[in-house]
This record gives C-alpha cells, structure tokens and sequence, in this order.
C-alpha cells in the first residue's frame, strides 16, 4: 500500500508540474476523487485496527502490572511490536491523503486557470 500511495502522489504532483492546457482536467479531478475515497476507506479501517491494537496493548499492559507473568509479556511485547507498524502505516494514510485534498485544490485552480486562457 505505502508503494501505491507514494507512486500515485508523485504521479498527481508530475501531472500538476507538467500539465498542458490540454489536460482534462474534469476527468483527472474525478479519477483523484475516486482515490481520495479508496485511500479514505483504507485509512479507516487502519484507524479501527490501530485503535483496537492499542486498547488491547494498554489492557494487556495493565495486567501485566498486576500478574507480573511470562505470557502476558511476551503478550505485550508481541503487541507493542505490531503496534509500532500500524501506527506508521497509518501516519502515512492519514498525511497521504492530506496531500491528496491540496493537490485536488491545485487540479482545481489549475482548471481554472486553464479555462482564463
């Protein structure tokens, strides 16, 4: 996921550094608005997931605190160590598709700008 995501932002960043005054502009500010959506969808799932990740990590924590016992650290190291990824995978999401809402704000005003001359 992080490769399609990276890939397809400096796709939308070389189309808006290189865009001619024949772009369709109309068709590219769709197609980027379908890939907000799928990215939005990922990016939820991935805020559930991670969230989940982090009760049951803190749960697990607590414990832990209270039985001090080799499963429940190894439970809890196990957890950390997942946790760790996901919470990076979703820091990607989520600034991905921050990019992705300024870069259709400059499809927008490229179109226009395309359109006055």
């Amino acid at each position: 996921m992080k490769k399609r995501i990276t890939g397809y932002l400096r796709r939308i960043d070389m189309l808006l550094e290189t865009a001619g005054p024949d772009t369709d502009w109309e068709h590219e500010k769709s197609e980027h608005l379908r890939q907000i959506s799928f990215f939005m969808h990922e990016r939820l799932i991935h805020l559930i997931v991670t969230a989940l990740f982090a009760v049951l990590t803190f749960l697990v924590f607590l414990a832990l605190m209270n039985s001090c016992s080799w499963v429940l650290t190894a439970l809890f190291v196990s957890l950390l160590v997942l946790l760790v990824p996901y919470i990076m995978h979703y820091y990607l999401l989520e600034n991905s598709v921050q990019k992705m809402y300024e870069q259709y704000d400059r499809m927008c005003e490229a179109e226009q700008k395309s359109r006055h001359d």
